[in-house]
């Protein structure tokens, strides 16, 4: 009876690869062992750094010079004193008196003219002294009832004159507010005109009325005519 090997078992079909392996381990080996050195022990030295021998090193000092001081100043010269001798002739200085001759006529004194009389600034027409006299206000007495009788007549005036159909042509709707600011001056003019409306048109009518107001008598503060400030409020319903 013939015996047959099992393929499983068979050593040859691998023995390549046994071999190979082989090869790279004794490759590895002889690698090893040719880099592989050693030293003795006495060839191994450390060498110390002695640092100290470098810090004693001395270190130069520096000279300075000094320059000697400068020499003392020369003593003053001494001061000549001229003797004057007792038989020179010193001229005495007569004192005039200061008397006035009562036989000597008297220069008359020219009159020193008054100084120039202190400007009063304009005056709001609230604290105002003696309030400007609107026409037809004159024979009312107090400064109290001239500035009721003057607000009675310029508003009067101003609802007469003042055409309160333009802000209807304007577009302008409701109540409508105009604020005037001018001054009485010290002839009783109406200067200085100003207004604040909703629209430029409103403010043109507004200077245009108040510059129409008539010359009043001037108001006055500690006596004197002065300019005085005056506000004055126009108010006016646009109806639909």
């Amino acid at each position: 009876m013939e015996l047959k090997k099992n393929p499983k078992f068979d050593l040859n079909r691998r023995s390549m690869i046994f071999f190979q392996l082989g090869m790279v381990l004794m490759l590895f080996i002889t690698w090893r062992a040719i880099e592989n050195k050693t030293y003795e022990q006495s060839d191994i030295s450390i060498d110390k750094l002695n640092v100290s021998d470098d810090l004693d090193e001395d270190i130069p000092i520096t000279e300075i010079n000094t320059p000697p001081p400068p020499p003392p100043p020369p003593p003053p010269a001494p001061e000549i004193i001229e003797v004057i001798e007792d038989e020179a002739d010193i001229e005495e200085t007569i004192i005039e008196s200061a008397e006035v001759d009562q036989e000597e006529e008297i220069a008359d004194i020219e009159e020193i003219e008054d100084a120039v009389e202190e400007e009063i600034a304009d005056v709001p027409f609230a604290v105002i002294e003696n309030v400007p006299v609107y026409p037809g206000c004159e024979k009312k007495k107090g400064n109290a009832e001239k500035k009721k009788c003057m607000s009675e007549k310029i508003m009067k005036f101003v609802q007469k004159k003042f055409n309160t159909e333009l802000a209807g042509d304007l577009g302008l709707e409701g109540r409508q507010r105009i604020n005037v600011q001018f001054k009485i001056d010290k002839n009783g003019n109406v200067v200085g005109v100003r207004a604040r409306a909703p629209h430029p048109k409103l403010e043109q009518e507004a200077v245009k009325v108040v510059k129409a107001l008539p010359k009043m008598i001037p108001g006055k503060q500690r006596g004197k005519a002065v300019g005085v400030l005056y506000s004055l409020p126009i108010l006016f319903q646009v109806e639909n």
